[in-house]
């Protein structure tokens, strides 16, 4: 796991933009990982703007020791206080052979994530307590909340339920392109993370990057 953070420095909150439409949890138990067959793709690339665009050429550099992605693709993530939990459970779906969630399904199974990242936290007191900002009973009670945004806790705990590497990115100015910021769940494997873009204003994306293929998921 490599966390980009001194070892005794806080999480930082990477938070989701919310956004003020209403979704009521109607207490959801599907299983996390059957994703629906019929499900539709929610897909958009980025198109202008500092994001950059999805590029046709598989080129990639470095910028200042870090590889540099500019073959890419960009799946928009609605911005109701989910999106981190949105873009993760898309992931999973898709490295896990299944076809892109809905919008809908891709609720219910960000719930279903949440809930079971809380209940992670506090499996993990003794491991994660020391990083969580403020009481941290009152913490995992509020990221239990369906629009409390998601960070880097929620990220590394993910990594754990889901049992998969988690890969976080950001969009370069300087270099054009992608790099990495964050690794989460190294211990699971390497290969074929799940990916997700995030925005410096508090928003993540969920993002397929190509050739970047390993195992399928046994989840």
């Amino acid at each position: 796991m490599r966390l980009f953070l001194p070892t005794q420095s806080k999480f930082r909150k990477f938070g989701c933009n919310s956004g003020q439409r209403n979704h009521t949890s109607a207490g959801l138990f599907i299983g996390f990982l059957v994703c629906c067959s019929a499900s539709e793709s929610v897909h958009a690339e980025a198109s202008g703007g500092s994001m950059g665009d999805s590029c046709d050429s598989s080129n990639t550099g470095y910028s200042h020791g870090k590889k540099v992605y500019t073959d890419y693709s960009v799946i928009g993530i609605p911005g109701d206080g989910r999106c981190l939990f949105r873009s993760v459970a898309h992931g999973a779906c898709v490295r896990s052979g299944k076809p892109p969630p809905n919008e809908n399904l891709q609720r219910q199974l960000a719930d279903e994530l949440r809930a079971r990242v809380a209940d992670e936290f506090i499996k993990r007191r003794e491991e994660s307590e020391w990083f969580i900002e403020g009481d941290f009973n009152t913490y995992v009670a509020q990221i239990r909340n369906s629009h409390v945004w998601g960070g880097e806790p929620e990220l590394l705990m993910a990594s754990h339920v889901l049992q998969m590497p988690i890969s976080v990115y950001m969009y370069d100015q300087d270099a054009s392109g992608l790099i990495s910021i964050a690794e989460y769940g190294q211990e699971y494997g390497k290969d074929n993370p799940i990916n997700v873009l995030y925005h410096g204003f508090g928003h993540y994306d969920a993002l397929h990057i190509p050739g970047k293929k390993g195992p399928r998921s046994k989840l």
